[in-house]
């Protein structure tokens, strides 16, 4: 059976170390030791998905080497901001030929690098061809508790996705195939700014008119980037583009929206953010979106709005009639 490493126990990393629990030998690595020991005698993760029971068979540990060197598929469940940290340590455990699975939704600050692009830049022995991401409409806590669902995991080596398709699978998560790592990643990064204005929304009082136009004029906008940034135009009206965009943007469970709600409602992004538990990766990727539309010419208008109010302390309402007031255009403009 093959064996699977988990690295990140996040509510994330969890859920999908116990999918993957029911087709290999799977071992979820926690950086502290104390989580570990906890999910271990309780196989619950009391931290990130409390009250979820997590399958007897999977294992625990916080031995860094240990869950590396073991495993023959490794899963990066690590906040993008310390993906390079984690894979520098565990980069002389990691084998040659096992392929490499990022669950992050973000970009590297400062290099503006896919997480992709970090692993490949780190983990300097390996195929590129075996390094991909899972992504799509994929909140943890409904995934873990066994609603239906469906992903995307992209990787450009055919045979390769096609195995960690099955890894993946179970009878209530369903898994397709994308050749478009680049695509993939991008839309999974963007959709957190998207999902950070959509809560600004809600938390403003404005109703389903207001969501309604920003869910297909952000799609327009990650889509255009992502295009730019040699993406297939296909893949953004997929999971990993409308699906997690509609999820990202309207559940109660997103970590970004819920950002964006209490920045409409005009609380300061300090106190919002030292009250969360979990990262919310939007609130960092705003910047490195913004560099690379500025790079590759792309314009944004939301994606700049959502900057104004995370970085120079603009009030939400104020901004709301320029964005409106832009210059009319065609609705096709921009996109192809």
């Amino acid at each position: 059976m093959t064996r699977v490493s988990v690295i990140g126990a996040g509510s994330w990393g969890t859920a999908v170390a116990a999918i993957a629990c029911g087709n290999a030998d799977t071992v979820l690595w926690a950086r502290r030791p104390e989580l570990a020991e906890a999910m271990r005698d309780r196989h619950e993760n009391p931290d990130y998905l409390p009250g979820l029971p997590l399958p007897e068979s999977l294992g625990f540990t916080a031995d860094l080497e240990e869950a590396c060197a073991r495993a023959e598929v490794l899963v990066l469940g690590v906040p993008s901001h310390g993906m390079r940290a984690v894979l520098t340590e565990a980069a002389p455990s990691i084998g040659a030929g096992v392929p490499v699975v990022s669950l992050s939704k973000g970009v590297e600050q400062g290099s503006l690098r896919r997480m992709t692009e970090v692993v490949d830049e780190v983990v300097t022995d390996h195929d590129a061809g075996q390094v991909g991401v899972l992504t799509g409409p994929n909140l943890a806590r409904e995934v873990a508790a066994g609603q239906p669902a469906a992903s995307v995991v992209a990787l450009r080596d055919p045979h390769v996705a096609t195995a960690l398709q099955s890894l993946f699978m179970s009878p209530t998560f369903r898994v397709y195939t994308n050749p478009d790592v680049v695509g993939c990643e991008i839309a999974g990064a963007l959709k957190n700014v998207m999902a950070i204005a959509a809560g600004i929304a809600d938390g403003l009082g404005y109703g389903d008119n207001t969501k309604a136009a920003l869910l297909t004029r952000g799609l327009a906008e990650l889509t255009r980037l992502g295009v730019a940034l040699g993406g297939e135009p296909l893949t953004f009206s997929g999971l990993a583009g409308m699906g997690d965009l509609v999820a990202t943007c309207t559940s109660t469970q997103s970590r970004n929206r819920t950002v964006g709600v209490e920045l409409g409602k005009g609380r300061s992004l300090d106190d919002i953010v030292t009250e969360m538990k979990m990262v919310a990766e939007g609130v960092k990727t705003t910047a490195a979106v913004l560099e690379l539309s500025k790079r590759a010419g792309i314009e944004m208008p939301i994606a700049s709005f959502v900057g104004a109010v995370l970085y120079e302390g603009a009030q939400p309402k104020d901004l709301v009639l320029g964005l409106m007031l832009r210059e009319a255009k065609a609705e096709l403009h921009g996109i192809r």
